[in-house]
């Protein structure tokens, strides 16, 4: 016990070494380009909830990828589709193997590709099923219910260059086979 507080006593003496501890850590970070290797705009970009290594991005005019090991290598996933904009991508919260793209370029600018509307994966994109809004021609999200993989919302812009009805936001509650249009103001507004 003696020993003990002599040991005590002298690590008290000593001076004391100030340590100054910073909670910023962005100085160790750096960029670096992790592809995939292709010109484009990227516009919609989507991780997957529980999987980090994983995540998708779509391309105005480049189709859609997939990175299963943080983007250090890249699979394309829709080169078979009738287009490749794409404006959205969502992946579904409660089933991560359910995928919902939305075509079209996504964002109105001077140089842009509209799309075919809606299309559905259940198995992470390796098959795709049409799901309509074909008329939608761009298309600039999509949220999916976290614990419904089969209801979602679509947000609709429409034709880029003039008046279209196919704006607004759409529900599906049937995973796509049937759309509800939930908001809508008028021919010319969009909904993003």
């Amino acid at each position: 016990m003696r020993t003990s507080l002599i040991a005590l006593s002298l690590v008290a003496l000593l001076p004391a070494r100030a340590t100054t501890q910073t909670s910023d850590f962005s100085a160790a970070l750096r960029w670096r380009t992790i592809g995939p290797y292709r010109a484009g705009r990227a516009r919609a970009v989507a991780g997957v909830p529980g999987h980090p290594t994983v995540f998708y991005i779509g391309f105005d005019n480049g189709g859609l990828w997939r990175s299963n090991d943080y983007g250090s290598n890249w699979e394309s996933l829709f080169d078979h589709e009738a287009t490749g904009s794409i404006g959205a991508i969502a992946v579904a919260p409660s089933s991560p193997n359910v995928l919902y793209v939305g075509t079209g370029a996504g964002i109105i600018r001077p140089d842009l590709a509209t799309g075919y509307g809606m299309y559905r994966s259940d198995d992470t994109g390796r098959t795709w099923t049409h799901i309509g809004l074909d008329s939608t021609q761009m298309i600039a999200y999509i949220d999916v219910d976290s614990k419904n993989p089969d209801r979602l919302f679509v947000a609709a812009l429409g034709h880029p260059y003039g008046p279209n009805a196919q704006r607004g936001v759409f529900r599906s509650t049937d995973g796509g086979r049937t759309y509800d249009k939930v908001l809508y103001k008028d021919e010319y507004t969009s909904a993003n």
